[in-house]
């Protein structure tokens, strides 16, 4: 884990190329967001491109740092292969969730690549239960779980409050893959990892909650 792995730089580097077109052509942008009416009519290719395509430069640094950080576990732990197949559940699972979470609302849009870090996050803290990670506002080392949860809290805020171009739902959605899809390569870390995945399915039972409260 000394080197960002191929596959995660690949990523990256996909995601900052194609996010940075988006900024200047907003044609293209416009082309494969996750756009709720378009994708009714059938262009499919929105549940996946929306999440190569950002909002801004903060929104794409905030994620691929997020990535950065976090996807080298998830690498060391599944391999390349399964780590992409993680990634790219996790992508579509969000999409998938925003997809059912705003059916009645065709004038929806939004893009990110949130959806797909939530799954690595989520995934990510469940391998390594001991990790701990520090805030820059709040520089004291916390478990992982804990702020697993408060992102999914977050979330549930966004869910609940959207008023940007991000994909909230999404996060939820990606979280749920990237536990899954762990589950399924390393089904030892129920057992291993018992009480943190206690911990993390919780914030996700109370997201579905959310969820099925508004649909």
């Amino acid at each position: 884990m000394n080197s960002l792995p191929s596959v995660v730089s690949a990523i990256i580097v996909s995601n900052v190329l194609l996010s940075l077109l988006g900024f200047k052509n907003q044609a293209f942008f416009k082309k494969y967001q996750f756009q709720m009416a378009k994708i009714k009519s059938g262009e499919q290719i929105r549940m996946l491109s929306s999440g190569f395509l950002h909002v801004d430069f903060n929104h794409l640094f905030v994620n691929m740092l997020s990535l950065y950080f976090f996807a080298g576990y998830v690498v060391y732990s599944l391999g390349d292969m399964k780590f992409l197949a993680l990634y790219l559940s996790s992508l579509y699972l969000g999409n998938y969730l925003s997809f059912r979470y705003h059916n009645r609302e065709d004038n929806y849009t939004a893009v990110g690549a949130s959806g797909a870090v939530s799954g690595v996050v989520y995934s990510a803290v469940l391998l390594y239960p001991d990790m701990k990670m520090v805030l820059i506002f709040f520089p004291i080392p916390l478990p992982g779980y804990v702020m697993a949860a408060l992102y999914m809290a977050y979330t549930i805020y966004g869910m609940r409050n959207q008023g940007d171009n991000i994909g909230h739902t999404a996060h939820f959605g990606g979280a749920i893959a990237g536990l899954l899809a762990t589950i399924s390569f390393v089904p030892s870390v129920i057992i291993e990892s018992g009480f943190t995945l206690s911990i993390l399915a919780s914030t996700l039972i109370l997201a579905a909650f959310l969820f099925k409260k508004k649909n």
